[in-house]
């Protein structure tokens, strides 16, 4: 069974959405994600090198977040799991994105798009 190391609650602005205002303005969206791996290495040595280090892969979430605009949260949720991937101590991820200012005609919380995705 592997560990997991989660990171609740990213927020940046994006210019994601259907819609052109959503993509000229921008708004505010929250990202959760949760990666799988093994971090036994890393706790014998107590050395970052040995683990993922959380405070550079929440740099580079914001930075997909913050950078070219996509359409639909579905493809930046997708990305953002690409993402986590490219490091091969990561076996899977879950992503949540949040978008609380989505442009819904009724009153709401939130919206989010979650998806999980393995190494094949």
């Amino acid at each position: 069974m592997l560990d997991r190391i989660e990171l609740r609650g990213l927020t940046a602005t994006g210019r994601h959405g259907w819609l052109p205002h959503e993509r000229e303005t921008g708004q505010l969206f929250r990202v959760d994600v949760s990666v799988s791996v093994d971090t036994r290495a890393a706790a014998r040595s107590d050395d970052l090198t040995d683990t993922v280090d959380y405070g550079s892969l929440a740099e580079r979430v914001v930075g997909l977040v913050e950078g070219e605009p996509v359409r639909l949260v579905e493809t930046l949720a997708q990305r953002i799991a690409d993402l986590c991937l490219e490091d091969p101590r990561i076996e899977d991820a879950e992503v949540t994105v949040h978008k609380p200012e989505a442009p819904i005609s009724v009153p709401f919380d939130d919206v989010t798009v979650t998806i999980r995705r393995a190494r094949t």
